[in-house]
């Protein structure tokens, strides 16, 4: 009986013209180049009969509202050329995201709040294909020294079909090589402030919720509550007084720059970001400051976030 490792997998992931219905991805054209996978097949929800009988025991369940759900990893980099949509891009737009196309430029992904897009995935575990259909997610991502940044993506999908399949043949050109993020690669500033930076990260907060009624079934995004946190080395109040900040309710803008290619260059801007309760601690006996993030939208809305792709 051959073995099946956990190392060999192919993931596709396609955006779907109508929800629900199959895109159909390919190897050669919608290969994700992904990383710390795991898979749900069959989550959701059990309902018992809950018999009355003259004896004990499970009577066995019922399954219901099934879908998959899927979590993996995939590395921020660019997408090779200025104004060229990265390979990942699928994934962000079926999780709440737009893109649009600055030819030769940039590219732009900003949250919406209707007309969410939705894919097919399909997730090969060395011969076993799950496939997805009208998935739709969130994104989280952050940026530590010394550390590849990464999304992390978390689909729900409507179960498709579980069957035995060969691996398919994937093409991964698309994907840039990353690189770490330091000093010379990565610029940070929050309320104008350039300080020293230990961590930032980043979570879109899309609430994704499993739809199921009499005549429909579907996946939506239903609600979105964008947030982060800032790890900075503490200065003096006179640089910077984070707890003022705080009490007053103050917005300032934030500023992230990873890359210094074109065509491999990711920024991350939010124009209304609000300070949460700061709390003290320290790394290798020097103080910093955790600072919870809320990411706000201006009265345009839908600007909260906007990764740009240079």
């Amino acid at each position: 009986m051959a073995k099946r490792y956990y190392k060999k997998l192919a993931l596709l992931a396609k955006l779907e013209a109508n929800y629900a219905v199959d895109s159909v991805p390919t190897g050669a054209e919608n290969a994700i180049l992904a990383t710390n996978a795991t898979i749900t097949p069959l989550a959701g929800e059990e309902v018992s009969r809950d018999l009355l009988l003259p004896y004990l025991g499970n009577q066995g369940v019922e399954l219901v509202g099934t879908y998959v759900q899927l979590e993996f990893d995939v590395e921020v980099a660019g997408a090779g050329e200025l104004g060229k949509a990265p390979a990942y891009g699928p994934l962000l737009r079926a999780s709440g995201l737009s893109e649009t196309i600055e030819v030769g430029v940039k590219v732009d992904y900003q949250p919406v709040s209707d007309g969410f897009e939705a894919a097919s995935v399909y997730y090969n575990s060395d011969g076993v294909r799950h496939v997805m259909l009208g998935a739709r997610g969130n994104v989280t991502f952050g940026f530590t020294p010394k550390q590849i940044p990464r999304y992390r993506f978390t689909l729900q999908g409507l179960l498709g079909t579980i069957t035995d399949t060969p691996l398919p043949a994937v093409t991964l050109t698309g994907f840039q090589r990353p690189i770490p993020v330091s000093k010379a690669n990565t610029t940070f500033s929050l309320f104008g402030l350039a300080g020293v930076t230990e961590s930032v990260t980043f979570d879109l907060g899309e609430q994704v919720e499993g739809r199921f009624l009499i005549g429909s079934e579907s996946i939506e995004i239903t609600d979105r509550g964008s947030s982060g946190q800032a790890v900075i080395e503490a200065t003096s109040l006179a640089i910077k007084d984070w707890f003022a900040l705080a009490q007053d309710r103050t917005r300032g803008e934030l500023t992230l720059v990873h890359g210094t290619v074109p065509g491999n260059t990711v920024e991350i801007f939010s124009p209304g970001v609000e300070i949460g309760r700061p709390t003290e601690g320290q790394t290798q006996n020097i103080r910093n400051y955790t600072l919870p993030l809320t990411f706000c939208p201006s009265e345009a809305g839908d600007d909260e976030i906007t990764i740009t792709v240079r």
